[in-house]
């Protein structure tokens, strides 16, 4: 993943390398085109992002396009934003938390 200066939206195909190998905390929001909540987290991810100074990283993935990922992973509604260390999930959030995203990140 380059420069960390966005959220970078990833395909299933792309999240073994991007996520489950990652030397860095990663934040995957779960999300829909259709879903208006997810929408509202938008600004508040891409701050995150601009932020990470390759401390960690925010990427996307649509539920609709990676149906088996999301199945894999317990995606029951969106926007869940699951949070990965070392390969593996350490937290999860569901529906619109702001501030518990941050939180997310902060904890080790």
């Amino acid at each position: 993943m380059g420069q960390d200066d966005g959220v970078r939206e990833i395909s299933e195909a792309e999240f073994q390398a991007f996520v489950l190998e990652a030397p860095v905390p990663v934040l995957v929001d779960f999300h829909a085109t259709w879903c208006g909540p997810c929408a509202w987290l938008d600004p508040v991810l891409e701050e995150l992002a601009r932020g990470a100074e390759g401390r960690y990283r925010v990427v996307k993935v649509d539920t609709d396009a990676a149906p088996e990922l999301s199945g894999r992973y317990r995606v029951g509604s969106v926007p869940t934003v699951v949070c990965f260390r070392d390969g593996r999930e350490v937290d999860r959030s569901v529906g619109v938390e702001p501030h518990r995203l941050r939180a997310m990140l902060e904890e080790e």
